[in-house]
């Protein structure tokens, strides 16, 4: 809809076709003039969007006697009235920019701020229920964290132009993330007591890094509040900062360049634009329904008397689900998954967590192709049904998902199967058959990413602590919420490893050729992941002489993996120590290579310069 025919709707509308002709001679005279208040407006929301997030938080996270709540009520009218003047502004005075630029889901935000206006317009009256929770000042928050979330999604999505390096804008994003969680877990309704900023900034770190290691204990530190923003930190830090922000940004608004675009495409392994919105809605849904279904299912196999409160039930249950299937390794109860009450059960509990876990480490690429396979088994089966042929595809699954799903398997068998073989003599001694059993399939599993112990690995024998974090070092696969160096890293060197001993001059796997950039890389990572661990092993045995020089490592090791297990020592360590354990957090879930590549930049390629020559390898 182009000015002219907005200008005739004006005129039905309202009956004057005066006004309408007013309205579009004043739009094409002051153009310019427009076009600079759209800017100012523009800046004006991002501002007043920002503020409304931060009032909030306010607003819920002090008491009533600390914080003066009438003045922030007052300047959520004030980011009110900014929101609805840009409504407004570009209804009338840029009818077609705004119709191009904005596809109908937009209007969402821009329909609900418009409905904050029923209590100024109707204030008397007998309201039905509908029109009673719309004069609610609950309605009125509703909408303007909506409305300046879709802002600010839509504000960060503009901001990444081709000069700018994908890697640093991944880092960033995770690193403002996990300040802006530090200051939410400040605020007093989030802790039971006061909390130190270190210890504050050292738990964002852990829970946006999906690691686990906690130096205060959250069941009695935090309030229900404060887990709940352990679990939204834990949440966007699985999913990904950019891949929340710029689903929201283009499913409301559809826009964004083409750089922004195959940005997303490459985060999220779409095989196209064209299928970006649908493969990021499938991968959202597809998490909040898993998470969804294990809190039912974690709900009803909580021990007897565990917990007699259906509120705490409820709570325990949707925290563990969304810490399980984002591997996060976070628990509300005191002792975490060791807790005797929870030992004493029937222990379906654990088992539940270990199918969740799994479900979070498999990867988004592989649930993808997973959504894709299923859609070609279904038109293969109503082909057979309507006797239609058509051309298949000769590959259903592709390499990627393949060796996922082979060394998962045998990662997790081999696992499960060390710890009952080592275990069931020395810390599963005490437990029965069928305990030790799952058990050790959720050690088995945990282990390698989610960082739950339901046995502290201070009571392993020596060779299950090495065997442990081998399990621990390989980690999950690529692009998902576990740990490690990935999968995907550590297959790739085992068929380098292999082409070598057999003497082939590429790495194949599955009757394909693997690209020797993604050998390249594999060997990167590996490197800089012992790299890491030597040194961070090292800088913490220097600044806490007094703890144990192996705990002091596993700790290294933990925080580069992104497990969480610990021997213990965590809540012990100095603040500086604290600090480089939530720096290897960070770069243990970022990837030290992203980091290193956002730092320095691509450089000029001048390997076909030179001459080739030859070192000796032996």
């Amino acid at each position: 809809m182009n000015e002219g025919s907005f200008s005739r709707f004006i005129s039905r509308l309202t009956g004057s076709r005066r006004l309408a002709a007013r309205i579009e001679r004043f739009t094409v005279r002051y153009r310019k003039a427009v076009d600079v208040s759209a800017g100012v407006l523009s800046v004006s929301v991002y501002a007043a969007s920002a503020a409304v997030l931060v009032l909030l938080l306010l607003y819920n996270g002090f008491d009533h006697d600390t914080i003066d709540k009438r003045l922030i009520v007052r300047l959520l009218y004030v980011c009110q009235g900014v929101f609805l003047t840009n409504i407004f502004f570009n209804i009338i005075f840029r009818p077609g920019h705004t119709l191009r630029q904005n596809r109908i889901l937009r209007r969402i935000p821009d329909t609900i701020m418009i409905l904050t206006l029923v209590p100024v317009l109707w204030p008397g009256g007998e309201p039905d229920p509908v029109t009673h929770f719309i004069r609610t000042r609950t309605f009125l928050y509703i909408g303007l964290t909506v409305y300046a979330i879709a802002e600010l999604s839509f504000g960060m999505m503009q901001l990444p132009g081709k000069r700018t390096n994908p890697s640093l804008i991944l880092s960033t994003s995770f690193l403002l993330f996990i300040i802006i969680g530090s200051l939410v877990l400040m605020l007093p309704k989030c802790t039971v007591g006061s909390i130190r900023y270190i210890d504050a900034l050292f738990m964002a770190s852990s829970a946006v890094s999906m690691t686990g290691l906690c130096t205060v204990d959250v069941s009695t530190t935090f309030t229900p509040m404060g887990w709940l923003a352990i679990a939204i930190l834990m949440q966007t830090g699985a999913l990904g900062v950019l891949t929340v922000t710029s689903f929201f940004a283009l499913f409301f608004s559809g826009r964004g360049s083409i750089f922004n675009q195959l940005l997303m495409r490459d985060f999220i392994y779409s095989k196209s634009i064209g299928r970006l919105i649908p493969t990021m809605l499938y991968i959202l849904v597809f998490s909040l329904s898993v998470e969804a279904l294990g809190a039912i299912a974690i709900y009803f196999t909580i021990p007897e008397g565990f917990m007699p409160q259906m509120k705490d039930r409820i709570i325990f249950s949707a925290f563990h689900s969304l810490s399980a299937f984002c591997n996060g390794g976070f628990t509300t109860v005191p002792g975490g998954m060791a807790n005797p009450g929870l030992m004493r059960g029937n222990q379906s509990i654990y088992l539940v967590m270990s199918v969740l876990i799994l479900a979070g480490g498999i990867g988004f690429p592989n649930l993808v192709n997973f959504k894709d396979a299923a859609v070609e088994y279904f038109k293969r089966i109503r082909d057979r049904i309507m006797h239609r042929r058509r051309p298949r595809p000769v590959h259903v699954y592709d390499v990627n998902t393949k060796i996922v799903l082979i060394y998962t398997a045998v990662l997790f068998a081999a696992g499960a199967v060390m710890f009952f073989v080592l275990e069931s003599g020395h810390s599963m001694a005490h437990l029965s058959m069928k305990d030790r059993i799952i058990q050790s399939v959720f050690c088995s599993v945990t282990v390698r990413t989610a960082g739950f112990d339901s046995f502290a690995p201070d009571s392993w024998l020596g060779v299950t602590l090495m065997l442990a974090m081998v399990l621990m070092w390989v980690g999950c696969a690529s692009q998902s919420m576990g740990g490690g160096i990935k999968i995907n890293a550590f297959a790739a060197v085992l068929l380098n490893l292999r082409s070598i001993v057999t003497g082939q001059k590429g790495v194949t796997a599955f009757r394909r050729t693997i690209e020797p950039e993604a050998i390249r890389r594999a060997n990167g990572v590996v490197c800089f992941s012992i790299a890491a661990i030597f040194l961070y092993s090292c800088v913490l045995m220097l600044l806490e002489p007094d703890l144990p020089g192996s705990a002091l490592a596993f700790e290294a090791f933990s925080s580069i993996t992104t497990i969480g297990m610990s021997m213990g020592i965590t809540p012990d360590l100095s603040d500086a120590s604290k600090i480089v354990v939530a720096t290897g957090m960070f770069l243990g879930r970022v990837g030290i290579i992203s980091v290193l590549c956002g730092l320095v930049g691509n450089r000029p390629d001048r390997s076909g310069m030179y001459p080739p020559d030859d070192i000796i390898i032996n």
